[in-house]
């Protein structure tokens, strides 16, 4: 599906979906548990593979409105029957392969393209180095993976610069070996806040892990437990970003755009709201009504570090499309290796409508204050973050933006276009 924004003025109400990062991470929670009920789950493309790999491992997990009913496979996996297929989906992939090495058998695992040009290596040889074997089948550290456990636990050391989902792996499946797992961090913990959710997670299904001076450590025989058998999926910020973006630069004069569901959390990305600030937006959260409010403000370009928020390069890129100044992102090198390359897809498409960027090896800067951004016709990459980016930036351009692969949308925000219409955004959907 290809879509075709207008410039456009919104306003009004709308809902954050789910997140994606709390949503994989329960559904696999209660895999892990005897079972639980998963209440408000993103049901996309990326989660919907992490359910696959529960089913694949004995569990079963059912939708049933707007809940996931889910029987767990109660720390024991099974060796799955056939090959798991991640789709586009590295969660999914990294988190269940340390699944697989719990099970006494060999597990396989493939995905996509995209997904197959990723890196798992790390997780690979820690692993090996627990006593499981595990490989990639030709030999470059990347999917389809072939590993065979079980694990028992035990003391691993893994880069923490290349991907946090490492350390979600590894503590989720440690909670449930005999031994336990400490895992040391050879380099500094990029994405940190991902951890963070992780815990909250854990603890919430009555698993406690723990930070240590070198990195985390998870305790072994316990067991997923949350009170009550129930678990409630928040609101999602890397989604915000865009909703919360377009009423900085498109809101109607004197109206907001309004996003319900924005309550507290471990999510990094709630980073966006500050952002905006400095730029000049004009925003208001309520933490405790979940409300955050945005209108249209005259934007300053700024220096911003996406360490820890890999998911916002794109928001923050068109951001600094319309802003005055420049907009340096930096600490960005790891945002490469996500769906698509997306420091130099934003740099790529940004300056097919128009704008002036920077690109280097570990830092984006967008010259917004040199650029006008014209409408045309871009492509989305096959990246649900780059195509949501996009048609932020459409809603200002001057002209007709056309984004090819709209529906990659459904990896996280499955309706963010009848979202964008539904507070103004003019569009139009073509095969």
């Amino acid at each position: 599906m290809h879509v075709t924004i207008s410039p456009s003025s919104v306003r009004g109400a709308v809902r954050a979906p789910p997140s994606k990062s709390y949503t994989h991470r329960a559904i696999l929670a209660s895999g892990y548990a005897p079972g639980a009920t998963v209440h408000d789950p993103l049901w996309s493309a990326d989660t919907r593979a992490t359910a696959r790999a529960v089913d694949l491992f004995g569990g079963d997990v059912s939708r049933i409105d707007d809940r996931l009913e889910i029987d767990g496979f109660d720390g024991r996996p099974s060796v799955p029957v056939d090959v798991i297929d991640c789709a586009n989906s590295g969660t999914t992939m990294r988190l269940v392969t340390a699944t697989a090495a719990l099970a006494d058998g060999t597990t396989v695992l493939t995905g996509d393209d995209s997904l197959r040009s990723r890196p798992q290596g790390p997780l690979l040889e820690a692993i090996a180095d627990l006593g499981g074997r595990a490989r990639s089948t030709r030999g470059n550290g990347q999917a389809p993976l072939v590993v065979t456990g079980p694990i028992e636990g035990g003391t691993v050391s893994i880069p923490g610069d290349v991907s946090s989902q490492y350390v979600t792996a590894l503590l989720m499946a440690g909670a449930v070996t005999e031994e336990g797992l400490e895992i040391a961090l050879e380099t500094a913990l990029k994405s940190a806040p991902y951890v963070d959710i992780t815990l909250e997670v854990l603890a919430a299904f009555g698993v406690e892990a723990r930070r240590t001076e070198s990195g985390f450590a998870v305790a072994g025989g316990q067991r997923y437990d949350p009170v009550g058998g129930e678990y409630r999926v928040p609101g999602d910020f890397s989604s915000i970003s865009y909703l919360a973006a377009m009423g900085a630069v498109a809101a109607t004069d004197g109206e907001a755009v309004r996003i319900e569901g924005a309550y507290p959390s471990a999510q990094g990305d709630s980073a966006i709201l500050e952002v905006l600030e400095r730029m000049g937006a004009d925003v208001e959260w309520d933490r405790e009504a979940g409300v955050v409010s945005v209108s249209r403000s005259d934007l300053e370009g700024i220096e911003v570090s996406v360490e820890d928020t890999p998911d916002l390069l794109p928001t923050i890129a068109v951001l600094g499309a319309v802003a005055d100044g420049e907009t340096r992102i930096t600490n960005a090198e790891h945002v490469r290796y996500k769906e698509t390359d997306r420091v130099r897809a934003m740099a790529e498409e940004l300056g097919t409508l128009g704008v002036e960027t920077t690109e280097e090896r570990d830092s984006l800067t967008v010259h917004g204050g040199e650029s006008t951004l014209s409408g045309a016709t871009v492509d989305g990459r096959g990246d649900h973050r780059i195509v949501m980016s996009l048609a932020v930036a459409g809603l200002v351009a001057d002209g007709e933006t056309t984004i090819r692969g709209a529906d990659h949308v459904d990896v996280s925000f499955p309706d963010f276009f009848d979202v964008l219409e539904g507070v103004g955004g003019s569009l139009e959907r073509h095969d």
